[in-house]
């Protein structure tokens, strides 16, 4: 299976459908605890199952039997293939990507053999949660191989290579024999320097990785889509899109309502922030065009809080620099988890395990090449929580390792549910989850942890709104536009000849932005961006923004609380805690619209709640738009 990665971290997973079934993910059932003597007529009955004549007229019995074999199986393989992978990504090299290339086929070529087998079981009445789990079997290719073996090691070893190359990827500013800059020294470059010549020429040095990936990218196109069309999908894309408990085509529909909720807060953002970088960088920025992609603090555009320095926004009297804060205080890389563990710890969860602290990466090593990106893992669907981060001292930092551990808590908070439940609800909750925990990051929880002494006053909340705005509202069309660009490519109407201009004119339609300079079909930009490379499904990331909003307007009216949304931290709320664990306990064992009315009591995903949080923000930005002639729109 392929392997997939959430943004900010998130486990490493191998997507079973939509509902993600996690490799390192996977608990056991009561069928895998048996003992050996009651287990053995099963063992026969899977036997007959797997290897024997079959009837015509399958039952419930055999399905339940198929179910409980299939679960086996997946566990063992997904767990060898979660090992496999957390070496490969730790210690680069052409040998740990074979190693977890074999892997990884073996477990793709057992989804996709499981998926069709299920089909078997098309009209056979099965309890509610059999029934389920049949469907998420069906579902459980992710980015299934064809059913040719040759055609299966093409695909795991494809797309090892690419992940391999984007882990490797570097910038040599002065060629490679002299200092190169990885993802990480690249990032740090573009968010900090205020040369317009010099993030050109980084933007461009980092976006090279790609262009080596567009054939063998194409290819994985071909192949994933082959396998896709065997389990009777029209395409990969479509595949990915039946993962919601909703027709693929209903799914996509309701992308576009949400897009349409969000919209005006997004184009009131992006007339401001055109303006205000325009008066740093004079013509380069259009008047009323896109932005130009390498001015706003992000290797991909995809969140500006960088250039939060650039803009004008009335600062409290009592601001503070928390990433000063951290570094006077010598906080190192435990110390910044430690404090991410204590914020779950007061909502009542237990503390991460000994091994948690043993076995995770939070700093980059200095000998060897390892993936960065930040990622949380539970390796054996017990309690082997580990994140892989290469940790540096920051505010962000400070923020995504919260958001990592809420993926750590709600893989052991799912552990108990059977093999085919042991995900989110929908992949956009897990992401959300963090992201909710992120959102209790508040001045508030900082002075409580004493990292500040004065909670800045609230004529400061515009500002800090800002902040917030310039990342997840900047970020909306961008998690939009990377499986818009996908869907289109799997389903052919984007062709491989039309790949970066496609790309860009996404980019243009929904975010607003352009490449510094031109490109070419000879460039592969999307290759620059982790998750394509790693084909780690993005819309997740789209619905996680949206759903975070919504889970903490549920959660902070959980805890009584009364005041603005956006100043609300629920650390310490065991009642929250306890509400917020009933939702994750459930895993993907229900459709995602129970879970979310288990913490919520909505049944549909609504913008509205970014709408309370940044309601005053939207008044401010308009205004500014207007007082200072910024058109909106481009």
């Amino acid at each position: 299976m392929t392997r997939l990665d959430f943004v900010h971290g998130n486990r490493r997973v191998f997507a079973l459908g939509g509902f993600l079934l996690c490799s390192a993910v996977l608990a056991s059932s009561v069928v895998l605890v048996a003992s050996p003597k009651s287990q053995a007529p099963k063992n026969d009955a899977r036997k007959a199952i797997r290897n024997g004549p079959r009837s015509s007229q399958p039952t419930a019995e055999e399905a339940s039997v198929f179910l409980a074999d299939a679960e086996s199986r997946l566990l063992d393989l997904g767990v060898k293939a979660s090992h496999a992978n957390w070496v490969q990504e730790n210690f680069i090299t052409e040998d740990t990507e074979q190693i977890a290339a074999d892997a990884n086929q073996a477990l793709n070529a057992l989804s996709v053999d499981l998926a069709k087998k299920a089909q078997r079981f098309d009209g056979v009445k099965l309890p509610p949660l059999m029934a389920r789990k049949m469907l998420l079997l069906k579902l459980a290719a992710g980015f299934p191989a064809p059913s040719e073996p040759a055609d299966q090691k093409e695909l795991a070893q494809v797309l090892a290579s690419l992940d391999g190359d984007y882990g490797r990827g570097k910038w040599c500013p002065d060629g490679a024999n002299a200092k190169c800059l990885d993802v990480t020294a690249v990032s740090k470059l573009m968010a900090e320097s205020r040369d317009e010549a010099e993030l050109k020429r980084a933007w461009i040095g980092w976006h090279a990785v790609g262009a080596p990936m567009r054939d063998r990218y194409a290819r994985m196109v071909q192949l994933g889509d082959k396998g896709a069309r065997e389990l009777g999908f029209a395409d990969a894309g479509a595949l990915w899109r039946s993962n919601y408990d909703m027709p693929p085509d209903e799914f996509a529909k309701e992308v576009d309502r949400l897009w349409g909720q969000l919209q005006p807060l997004y184009l009131s953002l992006h007339a401001y922030v055109r303006g205000q970088l325009a008066k740093k960088y004079g013509s380069v920025v259009p008047a009323n065009g896109p932005i130009p992609a390498h001015l706003l603090g992000d290797i991909w555009a995809q969140e500006w809080n960088n250039v939060y320095p650039l803009m004008d926004s009335p600062k409290p009297e009592q601001s503070y620099d928390l990433t000063k804060i951290l570094q006077d205080r010598h906080t190192d890389a435990h110390g910044m988890v430690r404090y991410g563990e204590g914020f779950f710890t007061s909502l009542g969860f237990a503390p991460l395990p000994k091994t948690f602290w043993e076995r995770s990466l939070f700093t980059k090593p200095a000998d060897r090449d390892v993936v960065c990106h930040a990622s949380a893992w539970d390796v054996d669907s017990k309690d082997d929580l580990r994140i892989k981060m290469c940790i540096q001292i920051t505010q962000e930092d400070f923020v995504t390792i919260h958001h990592e551990l809420g993926h750590n808590f709600y893989q052991r908070a799912y552990n108990t549910q059977p093999v085919l439940f042991q995900n989110s609800a929908n992949d956009g909750f897990h992401e959300a989850v963090g992201d909710t925990i992120a959102l209790s990051v508040t001045p508030e929880y900082l002075k409580k942890l004493g990292l500040i002494e004065t909670v800045p006053a609230a004529s400061g909340d515009i500002d800090y709104l800002l902040q917030q705005a310039l990342s997840k509202i900047a970020f909306l069309p961008f998690g939009l536009t990377i499986d818009k660009w996908r869907w289109e490519v799997f389903s052919g109407e984007i062709k491989p000849d039309q790949y970066d201009k496609a790309w860009w004119d996404l980019r243009l339609k929904y975010q607003g932005v352009a490449p510094p300079v031109a490109r070419s079909e000879a460039d592969f930009d999307p290759g620059a961006k982790y998750h394509v490379p790693a084909n780690v499904p993005y819309m997740r990331y789209f619905l996680a923004r949206i759903l975070q909003f919504q889970f903490q307007r549920a959660l902070c009216r959980e805890a009584g609380y009364t005041g603005p949304l956006h100043r609300c931290s629920i650390y310490e709320n065991k009642e929250a805690g306890r509400r917020l664990n009933e939702m994750l306990a459930l895993g993907a064992s229900k459709p995602w619209q129970d879970a979310l009315a288990t913490l919520t009591g909505e049944h549909q995903m609504d913008a509205t709640a970014i709408a309370d949080y940044f309601a005053p923000l939207k008044v401010w930005l308009d205004e500014q738009n207007k007082k200072n002639n910024y058109p909106v729109g481009w």
